[in-house]
């Protein structure tokens, strides 16, 4: 994920800076809510398109895997987009929980950190120590031929 993060980097930060220069956005603040959604949706077409196309981002083929279906078959755009909004739940219900309790300083990050840990730990709950999100699109993460097992 933290290789991903640095290719997206790039990615989000054209998208930023042409939503920017489009709307002449002069402050942060100003337009927010619409450059969060415009970054949503990108990163959307960018893993939906990847995953959908060969199954693999950028970062997907340094580390040799793959996303598939359950059956190990490619996914087609509707699996993709349907992974996609799952793997929001990494995070989104502890933002949520922040918000919602109008959390401040640190409790703003403790709180989606806590919810990663409990999303990550569900994995080693399941025999096949897949993430609930893969589960719950039918889709799997698997190892390319010649990838290490380690």
């Amino acid at each position: 994920m933290v290789y991903e993060s640095v290719l997206l980097f790039g990615v989000l930060f054209a998208t930023a800076l042409l939503f920017g220069m489009l709307f002449q956005q002069r402050h942060a603040l100003t337009l927010r809510h619409p450059l969060q959604a415009v970054a949503f949706c990108v990163m959307g077409a960018y893993f939906i398109w990847f995953w959908s196309h060969g199954g693999q981002t950028l970062a997907m083929k340094t580390w040799r895997v793959r996303i598939v279906t359950a059956n190990g078959r490619p996914l087609t755009v509707a699996r993709a987009g349907c992974r996609y909004l799952l793997a929001w739940l990494w995070v989104l219900p502890g933002l949520l929980v922040a918000a919602t309790i109008n959390a401040h300083g640190t409790w703003l990050a403790i709180i989606p950190a806590a919810n990663v840990l409990v999303w990550a730990a569900l994995a080693t709950l399941q025999p096949t120590r897949q993430f609930l999100h893969d589960r719950l699109a039918g889709t799997a993460v698997v190892a390319m031929p010649g990838a290490s097992s380690t």
